[in-house]
């Protein structure tokens, strides 16, 4: 009896170990094997090529993320919040759409900012820009959706940021945003440190051991989760390709005018899902007729206002700040995708 409560124990081990994305791949993989072994054969190969195709971008976004962590540039973020509130907005804007800073942290750094006094129109603008992009995204995008999406998806997030900011700025004067955090919500934590005690970044970072075993760390961590969230997009791309007629495609979300884009500003709030993996997916869309403009809409506001993100923002922020945040997300992204559709 004790073996087999061992063994059982040692199974559940083994089985919490294992990754759920390179589990549904494998799932998905094997129903394909046995209901249409062609398309399954045919998605393998999408994968390997695409995956092959968008390797040389992939090794940019890895390196300048490991870089970033191992040298502490993820640092610079403190400096965005010094100075005049109109100016702080002008540069979290900045900082947040194009500073490589991890996105598991941007929930405790938002609290420590506002736990310290930090003005609330500043850290919304960080606050929407951040999500949206980064080098490592803009590495991603320029190789799956082309580099005018990339600029273009930068522009957003900034653009997105700064309507935030100054948007907070302008609604202030009644002093009902003064108190942002919810009750009971702490300091930030670990990444509250990053503002507290910003540390100098060392540039040179290979001179010091700690810091190559840094990189090397990130580096792995960042090939294995990028690897197989985009090796899940681009099955997921394959199984699209095969099975969503384009006609559809172009029917729902195709065109110039405002409908495409506004549907598909909502529709990316409930179906995002990862930044990465949405990539793929949305270029694989605009290649069967998906309007480039719904298609900027729906990275960005699936990238601020995915589910998981508003659950955080929700757990952190009183209500009205929630609803602030919302706002200005959906309202930047709509705006986003009709100027994009527009210079296109």
């Amino acid at each position: 009896m004790t073996s087999l409560v061992l063994g059982v124990r040692r199974v559940g081990l083994v089985a919490a170990g294992v990754d759920r994305v390179l589990v549904m791949i494998a799932a998905v993989l094997l129903a394909l094997a046995l209901a249409a072994p062609d398309q399954a054969a045919e998605s393998l190969r999408f994968i390997i090529a695409a995956l092959m195709k968008v390797a040389p971008w992939l090794a940019v976004s890895i390196t300048l993320a490991a870089y970033a962590a191992a040298s502490g540039a993820d640092n610079l973020i403190a400096r965005a919040f010094q100075g005049r509130q109109a100016v702080m907005v002008v540069s979290a804007a900045l900082m947040g759409g194009l500073s490589p800073f991890c996105s598991c942290g941007v929930i405790p750094l938002i609290a420590a900012l506002l736990a310290m006094g930090v003005p609330l129109a500043p850290v919304m603008a960080f606050w929407l820009a951040s999500p949206l992009m980064d080098p490592s995204m803009f590495a991603l995008t320029a190789g799956t959706a082309g580099l005018d999406f990339a600029v273009g998806k930068t522009v957003a997030a900034i653009g997105v940021g700064l309507l935030g900011g100054y948007g907070v700025m302008a609604l202030s004067g009644g002093g009902w945003l003064t108190d942002p955090l919810r009750p009971g919500v702490g300091n930030g934590g670990c990444g509250g440190s990053k503002v507290r005690d910003p540390k100098p970044v060392v540039w040179a970072f290979w001179a010091e051991a700690a810091r190559r075993e840094t990189f090397g760390e990130k580096a792995l961590a960042n090939t294995l989760f990028l690897g197989k969230w985009l090796a899940f997009a681009f099955l997921l791309e394959s199984l699209m390709l095969a099975y969503v007629p384009a006609e559809a495609i172009v029917g729902l979300l195709g065109g110039d005018g405002l409908g495409p884009i506004a549907l598909a500003t909502l529709v990316g709030v409930p179906a995002y899902f990862n930044g990465y993996a949405a990539l793929p997916l949305v270029a694989g869309l605009m290649e069967q007729g998906m309007a480039p403009g719904a298609g900027m809409a729906f990275l960005v506001a699936g990238g601020v206002s995915s589910l998981p993100a508003a659950v955080a923002v929700w757990a952190l922020a009183r209500r009205e700040v929630f609803a602030l945040y919302l706002g200005f997300a959906l309202t930047g992204s709509l705006f986003a995708g009709l100027l994009f559709q527009a210079v296109q």
